[in-house]
């Protein structure tokens, strides 16, 4: 149910000028190995939805479709999520719900998306839920591939990493809220009239090639919250695609992810991703395989390794090769710090904002 109702005038967008790409090239969404196309909603640019007109494709996400809205002045991003995904919008509109009960002054509050509104439309295929957000730009892995050899420095990456962890911290501390990714903040509307984005024109729908953009600026915030759970309840499942696993501050500093899990055939494994895990940190302890209902899959009784998958010969170090900036070795020390195999055992968010690595070069 909607609780803002706009009107406004659909805006006549180019109808030539653009490429028309291959219908046999797979694009954005279509590459995801779940894509179902009924499931998601077949966008029109210049299309009406509750009295918000669409003025271009944002970069895409699994479960949903992100649209950019404006009226005037006034900018809106439309999160349409595909059909029979209750659980994940669901979920999402709970923890928006917690994090607005709570009153606090504390300022990691700000550095998180806002919910604008929610409201259903109805497509060929059933009911997609919408949420409308404040606009944001470009995600987090997109940015990072516009650096050189596809990672920053780790001086580059301290001023986002600082703000992120004080918004985790917010969500940590006063919502009791586990979180997941990230996205940058922009806008870029008037791209779309002047430059149309590439599309591929299917009988059933039209597939937008997402529009791509050098941010100008600006620090990142925390978004989408289909994956987030509530920290004050007992979880033992898998709580977020595995792409998003941590540690994410890794991959936003290497171009080779730190624990991929991927066996021989491209395929995520658990077993190959409990021995990289093995690898970098050593044997869990005893009482961390007690405590887990899997551990007898992976360890025989006295705790020895099964050999379920090859422990990988690496180290952070001997990973950390390629890494560029100044003081790696306080990085790693500050990574090995958050890698614990036991939750207690993990610093909070705010014990890794005021970690002297991380405080080192602020106010320069």
């Amino acid at each position: 149910m909607s609780t803002t109702q706009w009107t406004c005038t659909p805006r006549v967008f180019p109808t030539s000028g653009f490429e028309l790409l291959d219908q046999s090239n797979k694009l954005d969404e279509e590459t995801l190995p779940t894509y179902q196309p009924e499931q998601y909603y077949p966008v029109n640019q210049g299309e009406v939805l509750n009295g918000r007109r669409f003025a271009s494709v944002c970069p895409y996400n699994g479960d949903s479709i992100t649209m950019l809205e404006s009226s005037a002045s006034t900018y809106v991003v439309l999160k349409v999520y595909v059909t029979g995904q209750a659980r994940a919008h669901v979920r999402e509109l709970r923890i928006y719900k917690q994090m607005n009960e709570v009153e606090t002054n504390y300022p990691g509050r700000n550095f998180i998306r806002k919910l604008l509104d929610h409201f259903d439309i109805e497509g060929p295929h059933g009911r997609h839920v919408c949420l409308v957000h404040e606009p944001h730009g470009t995600s987090a892995d997109f940015l990072v591939k516009m650096f050189p050899g596809h990672a920053m420095t780790l001086d580059d990456m301290k001023p986002g990493i600082r703000q992120l962890l004080i918004a985790l911290d917010f969500l940590h501390s006063e919502c009791h809220i586990i979180h997941t990714e990230t996205s940058y903040l922009s806008r870029f509307e008037e791209a779309e009239v002047a430059d149309p984005s590439p599309r591929k024109a299917l009988k059933d729908r039209t597939i937008y090639k997402s529009l791509g953009f050098p941010p100008k600026g600006g620090l990142p915030i925390l978004a989408d919250f289909g994956e987030a759970r509530l920290g004050d309840q007992e979880h033992n499942e898998d709580i977020m695609p595995n792409v998003y696993r941590a540690p994410e501050a890794w991959d936003i500093v290497s171009s080779r992810t730190l624990i991929n899990g991927r066996n021989p055939d491209g395929i995520f494994d658990d077993r190959v991703h409990m021995a990289e895990l093995i690898a970098l940190l050593g044997p869990p302890p005893p009482e961390f395989r007690k405590q887990r209902h899997l551990s007898s899959a992976f360890w025989d009784e006295s705790g020895n390794w099964k050999e379920v998958a090859p422990i990988p010969d690496v180290t952070l170090k001997s990973l950390a090769e390629r890494v560029k900036g100044e003081d790696k070795e306080g990085f790693l020390r500050w990574l090995r710090m958050a890698l614990q195999w036991s939750p207690e055992d993990r610093p909070t968010a705010l014990e890794l904002l005021y970690d002297e690595w991380l405080m080192k070069g602020l106010g320069e």
